[in-house]
């Protein structure tokens, strides 16, 4: 028994090891990608590549030295780049933008994708099963096919160069129509009856017996589409000429072109675009987690 028990923990012990060395390998990239936001210009060429800033090492030790001014400046140096992005590049612009686009069109999706979704999983009319599979189907299109279509129908209503170009479309998300019906499915259809002997509206079940008992599959689907819509390149692209009207993600490729050498420039500006991601995944991922199981438990 102590032997089989010995053994276990050896194969636990060596299963975490293994899920710690590749969680380090998978964050890597985002360790060096902040660490070069803040190295000194000659800092982020140097060979070999330093793991640690400047000013990480030696900005403290200078304060307790009593060198407060080569510590200031050591900081102002290292946030140049930082700096440079706020005062002589539209970065702020382009970040409201992704904010207003990203919040607007995961709004949008929740409340449309959540009444399709109870629809589909608690109401019977014909043909609900033949409509579901068919939106369904639409999913096996690639997105590519699409972009003249969507172009042609954005222009005839008016909206091209404009953030509503950019919000309308990703609201018909078919993705999460499946995820929110699936999830819908397994709540039981007894609170529903309950409600209506009590005399609740369609609309009350919906609004305050349905979406309450939805979080987890609510909160899944806002990352998701946040996560979604606030990393995406190529549409807001071919939809926005105008360079105050950019998103993030595009802005920063138009500051690429620009500053093909200054990497500095450029990972700060991936820094500052990664953290919304960032602060929306870690204030939401108990409900991300229990909506990815509880959703798949019926079919």
């Amino acid at each position: 028994m102590n032997v089989k028990k010995i053994f276990l923990n050896i194969a636990k012990g060596t299963v975490y090891l293994i899920l710690i060395g590749w969680a380090i390998i998978a964050l890597m990239p985002l360790y060096w990608m902040f660490t070069t936001a803040l190295q000194l210009p000659d800092e982020v060429f140097s060979m070999p590549p330093r793991f640690i800033p400047t000013v990480v090492k030696k900005f403290f030790p200078l304060l307790l030295e009593g060198k407060r001014e080569e510590a200031i400046f050591l900081l102002t140096e290292s946030l140049r780049s930082i700096r440079v992005l706020f005062t002589d590049i539209g970065l702020p612009r382009w970040f409201l933008n992704s904010v207003i686009v990203s919040v607007t069109a995961t709004l949008g999706i929740l409340v449309f994708d959540s009444m399709a979704g109870y629809v589909f999983a608690k109401k019977q009319f014909p043909g609900r099963d033949f409509l579901f599979w068919l939106m369904i189907s639409t999913m096996m299109i690639p997105g590519q096919v699409t972009l003249v279509p969507m172009f042609i129908l954005i222009g005839k209503l008016g909206l091209k160069n404009s953030l509503g170009a950019v919000i309308f479309p990703p609201l018909a998300m078919v993705f999460g129509v499946f995820l929110m019906r699936q999830f819908m499915k397994t709540i039981p259809s007894e609170l529903i009856e309950a409600a209506k002997i009590d005399g609740a509206s369609e609309f009350s079940i919906y609004w305050r017996v349905i979406l309450p008992l939805s979080k987890p599959a609510l909160a899944t689907l806002g990352i998701l589409t946040f996560m979604a819509v606030w990393n995406s390149f190529l549409w807001p692209l071919i939809v926005l000429n105008k360079d105050y009207l950019y998103t993030l993600p595009v802005g920063l490729k138009t500051l690429q072109d620009k500053n093909l050498v200054d990497y500095g420039l450029l990972m700060s500006g991936a820094s500052i675009a990664a953290i919304p991601m960032i602060i929306v995944f870690l204030f939401f991922q108990k409900y991300f987690v229990k909506g990815l199981t509880l959703g798949s438990l019926k079919g």
